[in-house]
């Protein structure tokens, strides 16, 4: 029989911020990163790294993401997807995580994280903005809709969502039949504060 402890409630209309921070981020693990490559419309690069971020579907296929508002202030990420639609999403992996958490400092907008942080741009197949050459996986994408977060305090979020309109794999990381290698991949997610995780023991149940 499962084991019913004491329980507390939080409102999150009387809570504090940042423990509606920890509490969500604490909770919601472990989270995939998105490392979103974007460009202005000066071209200067912009590479950032978000884990409020997953897959919305395949039919067709789209991604989301969210980037936070601080002092009621976009990031450069969400100023040039709201200038052209278009972003990439490069995976992070152990190799990658330093790199990674480099281009998560928020630079002026005139600096280029891929220089900052020593990475490769490549250029895409279908949209301006360039992806990790050193990601293994990547997906070119479009912006399909967004939407900000009403009813905040502090300048809230905005989520945007994405057609993936070309995706790039690494040979290595493919097995037959278009599964993926786990073990070449080694992904990174994010866990609470300053932590991450890598890949621990994985178990499968079948469904009935």
């Amino acid at each position: 029989m499962f084991k019913h402890n004491q329980t507390m409630e939080f409102n999150p209309d009387t809570l504090d911020a940042k423990a509606i921070y920890k509490l969500i981020t604490g909770s919601i693990i472990p989270r995939p990163i998105g490392w979103i490559s974007t460009v202005d419309s000066n071209g200067i690069n912009n590479l950032a790294p978000f884990s409020y971020f997953n897959a919305v579907g395949e039919d067709p296929p789209h991604i989301m993401f969210s980037t936070v508002r601080g002092n009621n202030t976009n990031k450069d990420t969400l100023n040039n997807i709201l200038n052209n639609n278009q972003f990439v999403v490069n995976m992070v992996t152990e190799d990658l995580v330093e790199a990674m958490n480099t281009t998560a400092t928020a630079f002026p907008s005139d600096v280029d994280e891929f220089e900052i942080a020593h990475i490769t741009p490549i250029a895409s197949s279908k949209i301006k903005p360039m992806r990790v050459k050193e990601s293994p996986i990547s997906f070119e994408c479009e912006m399909v809709h967004h939407y900000f977060l009403e009813n905040h305090k502090n300048g809230g979020a905005c989520i945007i969502i994405g057609r993936i309109v070309m995706m790039h794999f690494e040979e290595n990381v493919l097995l037959e039949n278009h599964k993926i290698n786990r073990e070449y991949y080694k992904p990174v997610a994010r866990l609470e504060g300053a932590n991450y995780c890598k890949l621990g023991e994985v178990f499968s149940i079948k469904r009935n």
